[in-house]
């Protein structure tokens, strides 16, 4: 049990540790780690967790990370998980302020961080791209994220708002795909 606790807390924490960005850019690396590798969970379930995550409260990785962590080995699990998720971020961040104002200015370290930008745009957009795949399926879902997107653009509407309108439309056309079902069948 210590050592399944070891490996989650190392696997969440190379993660972290280079997951710059949030939570979608680090879905390239738990696909690969948790579904390829490890062979721990599916796909669909990974990208259940990032939904159920994205409603909730907190950062999105941590999430995540609680989640898995809690399917392997319930609550010391999601502990050990969760802790090597942020234990690269509180590392980094002691470091970094501590020596700030020392290298802040510095034109390498500038453009390291601007290089390190364009890779964080890369990785959450093929979270985009892999989350559209897997969460798009037909006109329906379609219609529901472009209008998401638009409302999220062009307006101040909580995204916590728009989580839930998208699962009680998601709960709504489930009801009357249901019923059509059932009509159909007559």
């Amino acid at each position: 049990m210590l050592h399944d606790l070891l490996i989650l807390y190392t696997l969440f924490f190379r993660m972290g540790a280079v997951t710059f960005g949030g939570g979608y850019a680090m879905l390239p690396i738990l696909r690969r780690e948790i579904i390829q590798n490890h062979k721990w969970m599916d796909e669909e379930t990974i990208m259940d967790y990032y939904a159920l995550s994205q409603g909730l409260p907190g950062i999105i990785a941590i999430n995540v990370s609680v989640f898995i962590g809690y399917k392997q080995r319930k609550i010391p699990g999601a502990v050990a998980a969760a802790l090597g998720m942020v234990s690269p971020c509180i590392i980094i961040i002691s470091i970094i302020a501590f020596f700030l104002s020392s290298f802040q200015d510095n034109p390498y370290v500038q453009h390291a961080l601007a290089g390190i930008s364009v890779c964080v745009a890369a990785l959450i957009l093929d979270a985009v791209i892999s989350m559209w795949k897997k969460g798009v399926k037909d006109l329906f879902g379609i219609v529901v994220c472009l209008a998401m997107l638009a409302l999220n653009t062009f307006t101040d509407l909580s995204p916590i708002l728009l989580v839930i309108t998208c699962a009680l439309l998601g709960i709504g056309a489930k009801m009357i795909q249901g019923k059509t079902g059932k009509e159909e069948k007559k």
